[in-house]
């Protein structure tokens, strides 16, 4: 029966009956009640199996989806005729897979730099070796990560609240950096399913049986592509129209509200919307790339439309670094403009090594994060 300070009568030790006490305490985000003898700290060995559980779980989660996307890939190129893959590898042109891989490097100093125009914009400081080492460390992670851009996102973060910036500028700068990036990735691909509708169009048609108006898809990709680029521009008006009460919501319409009502939120949105853009063109030049590498040459249209899609496919949480879902992408997403299987899943495999590649250039530059930054 338990006593009123919450101990209850436990076994006898040495003659005697010690009294045992539940024990609060904070493990991983979550609250562990602890058994313990009163006055004594917790079981050390019950500790430490309460702090191994998470780490199993997690590590059980990334094996899985390690295990989807390579089961996927799998899938993938049993379908795709292997060795018509294979061949396409073997034969890829090296200029233009060095081509790709600069590019690709490039677009990746462009978001540091886009990284840190946010950190200032928030009065923080960080350095611009700061951001490149960080950046391409995080890359690195996010190639080997399940959640892609997630795990080097969070690594960012932490970074530079380690080195001493608020907590709040350390998130946020991260978090805006990612939607200003997606923003621009999205707006762009509508913008080439514009001009990709008459392909679009012949291929929905065939995937759902029904005729599907190549004037009326670019309609309503240029309705969507131009609502959502403006999007920025009308947050303040938006934020100040929405109730004031909006449940779990109200805390994200205040942090809109004060941060569309700084003085300098046009002048950093000009910023973002430049740097944004960039990211993306050269990111799509480095898809490209992979194409031309390979043999296939598309429109710029074809391949900022394309990017979205492979991007998108490759942060879901679902694989390892994006793989296997990226591959998927550019096999559906390839498809409508004549490109073989094979051929898309070589695009998509090539990508993915300019990502390995620069997580490795990115660690014989800056070297490898320390103990204690992957503590």
């Amino acid at each position: 029966m338990a006593r009123q300070d919450g101990s209850r009568p436990g076994p006898k030790l040495g003659g005697r009956r010690i009294r045992l006490q539940c024990v609060p305490e904070v493990l991983d985000g979550r609250r562990v009640d602890f058994v313990a003898a009163r006055g004594d700290r917790p079981c050390t060995a019950v500790r430490r199996v309460l702090r191994l559980e998470p780490a199993v779980t997690r590590a059980g989660k990334t094996a899985l989806r390690a295990l989807l996307g390579l089961a996927l890939l799998a899938a993938l190129l049993m379908l795709a005729k292997p060795q018509t893959l294979w061949s396409a590898l073997r034969g890829a042109d090296g200029r233009w897979l060095l081509a790709g891989l600069a590019v690709a490097v490039a677009s990746n100093v462009v978001s540091a730099w886009r990284w840190r125009l946010l950190v200032r914009f928030f009065q923080a400081d960080l350095q611009p070796g700061q951001a490149l080492r960080w950046y391409f460390q995080a890359i690195g992670l996010n190639a080997l990560l399940p959640g892609a851009v997630v795990g080097g996102d969070v690594f960012r973060a932490v970074m530079l609240r380690r080195a001493g910036q608020p907590v709040a500028a350390s998130t946020a700068s991260v978090l805006l950096d990612r939607i200003s990036g997606l923003w621009m990735l999205c707006g762009l691909g509508a913008l080439g399913a514009v001009v990709c509708a008459p392909q679009l169009a012949q291929a929905m048609s065939g995937w759902l049986g029904l005729p599907v108006s190549p004037a009326l898809l670019a309609t309503v990709a240029v309705v969507v592509a131009l609502g959502w680029l403006a999007l920025p521009w009308g947050l303040p008006w938006l934020a100040h129209r929405l109730p004031q009460r909006l449940g779990p919501v109200t805390a994200a319409r205040e942090a809109v509200v004060a941060l569309t009502a700084r003085p300098d939120y046009t002048r950093q949105l000009a910023w973002q919307v430049l740097a944004s853009a960039l990211v993306q063109v050269l990111s799509a030049a480095a898809l490209a790339c992979a194409g031309l590498a390979l043999g296939v040459s598309l429109s710029w249209p074809v391949w900022g439309f394309a990017m979205a899609p492979i991007f998108l496919m490759a942060a879901l949480p679902v694989s390892v670094g994006g793989w296997g879902t990226r591959e998927a992408a550019c096999v559906a997403t390839l498809a409508p403009f004549g490109v073989a299987a094979p051929l898309a899943i070589g695009i998509g495999l090539v990508y993915g090594a300019y990502g390995l590649a620069q997580g490795a250039l990115g660690a014989l530059a800056f070297g490898l994060p320390g103990a204690a930054e992957r503590r």
